[in-house]
This record gives structure tokens, sequence and C-alpha cells, in this order.
């Protein structure tokens, strides 16, 4: 597979994200199953894995670091705090808290859930906005300078604040969706990112499998399935979004691929920056997808895609209010 920068490191141009392993679209498969998954992504050339305190409260990165521990020298490996499950006496909670010392104790939480000395590269997960950008990348420096990580990055910020923390610390890369039905990262990001050499990761990169074609009936999603709090998921609109789909897949089958290969090939095309981290939890399509590494298109069938599937085709916020503001990145 073609290789891409991240931040000091070289890897595989499609990245998998672990999260459905553990945690979001339902009931989330087997471990064994999930070790297989990460096995074979192994054995299909993809070097970068990304996972985080978050998925599954901590369940996906004791996952990852008993599958990939033994192959440690051979990958990158990401995580992310500033966002971890928290025990209330009711149970666990989602909070998003970038006070230093929550930082501090989440990295050292997933070091020890991964079994390893040192994380390649760890994320903010979540701008806490009750607390400056500049104190929680100082803790994510002191982090680099006590060896704990490697390099850090941020996740869902907009171009000011990816500038802000820029200046306390070097960013190795910003995370944020992407795809040819969320656009929001080419108002301002990926040209900040291209100008301070800062790596773009875009997870869902096939929209939550939309982009697949193969998700035509959204009542079938599991209860706990976590697009049905999404705008776009909603059976009105997710209506709307299916008429677009015909027009997509004929594009596909113009360029000799999968609707789902459509979608990570026109990322890769897109900016050579980009490195696309899709997840899944088929073996299939797992191979699917990193075929899409291989698949050429055009400038003609490039344009042909984002005039079907763009931010005014689509229908429906990708977040929810609560979401939304929960995230730092610009809107159309």
């Amino acid at each position: 597979m073609q290789q891409r920068k991240l931040g000091p490191f070289e890897v595989s141009a499609l990245a998998l994200g672990c999260m459905s392993l553990s945690y979001a679209y339902g009931v989330p498969p087997a471990p064994e199953h999930g070790e297989r998954v990460l096995l074979a992504a192994l054995d299909a050339g993809i070097t970068h894995f990304d996972t985080a305190a978050l998925y599954g409260f901590g369940v996906n990165e004791q996952l990852v670091g008993r599958v990939l521990k033994r192959y440690r020298s051979e990958i990158v490996l990401a995580s992310k705090g500033g966002m971890a499950g928290v025990q209330f006496p009711d149970g666990i909670k989602r909070v998003i808290d970038g006070r230093p010392e929550a930082i501090r104790q989440n990295c050292e939480d997933s070091l020890r859930r991964l079994g390893i000395d040192v994380i390649d590269l760890y994320y903010l997960h979540r701008w806490d906005k009750k607390v400056p950008i500049e104190d929680s990348v100082g803790e994510l420096s002191r982090l680099v300078e006590r060896g704990l990580v490697r390099c850090i990055g941020l996740s869902e910020v907009s171009a000011s604040t990816i500038r802000k923390a820029h200046a306390v610390h070097p960013l190795a890369a910003v995370q944020t969706e992407y795809s040819l039905w969320t656009r929001n990262p080419e108002i301002a990001v990926l040209q900040t990112c291209r100008e301070l050499g800062i790596s773009f990761v875009a997870f869902s990169p096939v929209a939550r499998g939309f982009l697949s074609a193969k998700l035509r009936d959204v009542a079938a999603l599991d209860a706990k399935d976590i697009r049905h709090g999404m705008p776009r998921f909603e059976p009105a609109n997710y209506a709307g979004n299916l008429k677009l789909l015909p027009a997509f897949e004929a594009v596909a089958q113009e360029a000799g691929c999968t609707p789902a290969q459509l979608a990570l090939a026109w990322l890769l095309h897109k900016d050579n920056n980009v490195i696309p981290l899709f997840g899944t939890t088929s073996l299939e399509h797992l191979a699917e997808n990193v075929a899409a590494a291989s698949v050429k298109l055009s400038p003609e069938t490039m344009a042909k895609a984002e005039a079907v599937i763009n931010q005014h085709t689509v229908v429906g916020n990708r977040y929810s209010e609560q979401s939304n503001r929960e995230v730092d990145t610009e809107v159309f």
C-alpha cells in the first residue's frame, strides 16, 4: 500500500479506526472477531491504528493493546484523551474534561490499558471549551517531555484553534470527519494543516456507512446505534439522502469500483496530506476498503462524485444540537 506522512511517521495511506470493534454501532462483535479484524488489517498492509479512551470506556484500548502489542515496532498507534468514561453513582458516563490533570490521568490510564510505555500519537479528543486550548495542549506537551507520548494532535477543531494550539506545541495531526457528505474541513482546516505541516486524518470517510450504498433502512439499525441520534439518519432525512445513491453508484460503476471504494479513493486523490480513517467489523468490508488504495480516479470522475454528494445535496445536519456544541469545527 502507498505510504503517507503522519507527523514524524510514514504510515499506510489508509488507517483503521478501531471504535466499532467495541462501541457505537450497536452490539459490538466478540473480542475474538475483533482480533481477526485487527490482524487482517495488519496483513493487508495497514500500519496506522486508531483508538481512544472513550471507545467502550477503555475496552477498545484493551483489545487493541492485547492484539497488536507483539507488532508494536511495525505500527503507529494513536489514542485520545480529554473525553472518557467517568464512574457516577448511576453508571459510567461520557465526560469532556480538558483540564491538565484530567488529560494526564487519561493518558496514564490509556498506557496501562494498551500495555505499552509510549503512545505514538495522542489526540485531545474534544476541546473542553471551559479550558483554554493553550492549557490543554500545554499538558500534552508535558506528556511528550515525559516520554509518554511521541507526538500530539487535536480532534474536531477549527483553523483558529489549530493555530493557537500549534503555537504552544507543534501538532502532528488533526482528526476531523471528512467525506463527500461532510465537507467542513474544506473551509479552512485543510489549508491550515498544509500551511503548518500538520497531517490531516479523515474519520468517517464512508459517511458512517451511507456511502457504501448498503444501508438502505435505518429502522434496521440496533437500538443502541449512535446513528439514531444523528439528523442525517433520521428516517425522513435519510429517505432524502437515499435518493442520491443511484447517481453515486453510477459514478462508482463507471470508475470500476464499489461506492465505498469511490468514497475512500476520492479522499486519497483529494489531498496527499489526507489519511482516510475507516472502521469496520466485517472482514469482507475490510478487504473492499483496503482495495480502494489501488483505485485511480480521473478529475472528471472526482467532479462527478462531488456534484452528486456535497453539503448542498445532503439532507440534515451531521450532528445533533448537543453534539454540535461539543465540537469546534467550522460549518457551512
